[in-house]
């Protein structure tokens, strides 16, 4: 340990001077207090999140299995190449060279999007 500057020595004999003109009853909830804070640094700490923990993990498995349940095998869910097949079908309607309607295709797109 390093020696104390004059600083330090100056600051510890001002604490213990003003420690001394304590009263006894004082001193002793100070101490009191001291040894109740040192009591609670030796307690293991308990982390009040880690009582959630294995609920948390119930609730993610319940919903993960309603979530799987509920999908109705019915109408399974479509390929990512569905779309692209509709789109290259050249026997599907041309609706931009037919003309027909076209307005009717827009107005149908903008509420779709809306």
């Amino acid at each position: 340990m390093t020696d104390p500057t004059d600083f330090e020595q100056r600051t510890r004999e001002i604490l213990d001077e003003s420690a001394g003109r304590l009263d006894g009853r004082t001193r002793s909830r100070l101490t009191q207090a001291r040894h109740a804070a040192l009591a609670q640094l030796e307690q293991p700490q308990r982390h009040w999140w880690r009582s959630f923990v294995p609920a948390g993990a119930a609730a993610a498995v319940a919903v993960l299995a309603v979530v799987i349940w509920s999908g109705s095998p019915e109408q399974p869910l479509a390929a990512p190449g569905d779309d692209m097949e509709l789109l290259a079908d050249a026997d599907a309607p041309d609706f931009v060279n037919d003309g027909e309607d076209l307005e009717f295709y827009e107005w149908a797109a903008g509420e779709v999007e809306t």
